[in-house]
């Protein structure tokens, strides 16, 4: 698959994606666990998919090097970092266990994550 296939599959689900969880957060009431799960689920898929494109195209426009090349892989990566990063702060919030210092834990094991696989490459 091309980047530009994954682009525009990306480009084409995130409307999709946030379109689904609106009508699942206005005819189902969050009561059950299940309707929790299937809440974060759709908010991860919808923000993957929305922030990839975002990662992509401002890592190409702003951050061109011979040590770095814009992929979509790499973006595809970067968003579902930063999408698994808000739905789990969001996770912790709905526990009533989420502060100031989970936040800024939980970005710095993301962080890490992202240092350590660009310096694999």
């Amino acid at each position: 698959m091309t980047n530009r296939i994954a682009l525009y599959i990306l480009i084409m689900l995130a409307p999709l994606a946030w379109a689904a969880l609106l009508v699942f957060t206005y005819f189902v009431p969050p009561q059950a666990f299940l309707a929790y799960v299937t809440l974060f689920v759709l908010l991860g898929v919808a923000l993957t998919s929305t922030l990839s494109p975002l990662a992509y195209f401002i890592s190409l426009r702003f951050i061109s090097s011979r040590l770095y090349r814009a992929t979509v892989r790499h973006a595809l990566r970067q968003g579902a970092l930063l999408s698994l990063w808000i739905v789990f702060n969001l996770l912790l919030r709905a526990l009533h266990s989420w502060s100031l210092f989970a936040a800024i834990v939980s970005s710095g094991i993301i962080l890490v994550i992202e240092v350590l696989s660009l310096g694999r490459k």
